[in-house]
């Protein structure tokens, strides 16, 4: 499982890499079951970005892939897509990563504030802090 060490390690080193883009971000951690287990809130962060980067952490978390290949997973069904969107608390864009130690999905990161290409930049900066990737 990961520690509370590690979770607010992994929060840590994704707000400084926010700030080294010129970002505000939140960040959210969870363990294998989705519960939140670490959470930062840079100053003036949208605060709609809370939820979103504990959504985004669930579900990579639950899934075990990075919210970015949703895209592929759904391709072009349609229906897919719209039943997914009405899910409560799946996030189907970038920013969420699984946190994956020895082959075991322990856990996701998941940031929220800037483009979806910069919070997973911010959450994979979070893995590399804990010495994965």
């Amino acid at each position: 499982m990961i520690t509370t060490s590690a979770a607010s390690l992994a929060c840590q080193a994704a707000v400084a890499h926010a700030g080294a883009l010129g970002i505000r971000i939140n960040v959210a951690v969870t363990d294998a079951s989705g519960t939140l287990a670490a959470f930062l809130r840079m100053p003036n962060a949208f605060l709609h970005s809370i939820d979103i980067a504990i959504d985004k952490a669930y579900t990579a978390a639950s899934f075990g892939f990075p919210t970015s290949q949703w895209g592929g997973v759904i391709g072009d069904d349609e229906l897919l897509r719209i039943g997914l969107n009405q899910r409560q608390r799946l996030v189907l864009f970038g920013g969420g990563l699984p946190v994956v130690t020895d082959g075991q999905r322990i856990g996701g990161i998941g940031v929220s504030g800037g483009s979806a290409e910069q919070d997973e930049a911010c959450a994979r900066a979070g893995l590399q802090a804990l010495g994965l990737d």
